[in-house]
């Protein structure tokens, strides 16, 4: 089986094998680096190219959060308030990624907006990843993190593929 690695330009931040909550928390991590550098930002052309990135990461990170691990997440532990509350979470956060990414730095809201992203990024994170977080519960159950984890990261990659060819 050949690698294909000319059209996943730089990240192999991932391992080959890795479970799924690994995975979605590797993506939080950088999503919460490329805040970090936002916050920092004082150009405008830095500030549009890393809100872009933030936001079409986030996007792939729902959707494969949605897809498959949230329903996997339900079916295995039937927590619906737990999955519930992410649903609405992540619902809120599309909202806004679509008005930042209809705007632009020349927009007097838009660094308010990313902040507000920002904010509600570190919330959702903080839920799914605290020792009660559906993270955790995810762990104690009986799910299949590993082949969850392959499951998406292959579909996080077609996204991104998809993403990239437009």
């Amino acid at each position: 089986m050949a690698r294909s690695t000319a059209s996943s330009k730089s990240k192999p931040k991932s391992p080959a094998r890795t479970d799924a909550v690994a995975l979605l928390k590797a993506d939080h991590r950088q999503v919460e680096e490329w805040l970090e550098e936002f916050e920092g930002a004082r150009s405008s052309q830095k500030k549009q190219a890393l809100a872009s990135r933030i936001c079409a990461a986030l996007r792939v990170h729902a959707e494969i959060e949605e897809e498959i691990f949230y329903p996997a997440f339900l079916k295995a532990t039937k927590d619906n308030d737990i999955h519930h509350e992410a649903i609405i979470e992540h619902d809120g956060a599309k909202n806004l990624i679509g008005e930042i990414e209809a705007s632009d730095p020349s927009d007097d809201f838009f660094d308010s907006k990313v902040k507000v992203l920002s904010e509600m990024i570190k919330h959702h994170v903080k839920e799914e990843e605290q020792p009660d977080g559906m993270f955790a519960e995810a762990k104690a159950s009986k799910m299949d993190l590993e082949e969850l984890g392959a499951e998406l990261l292959s579909r996080k990659q077609e996204l991104e593929g998809e993403k990239a060819a437009a």
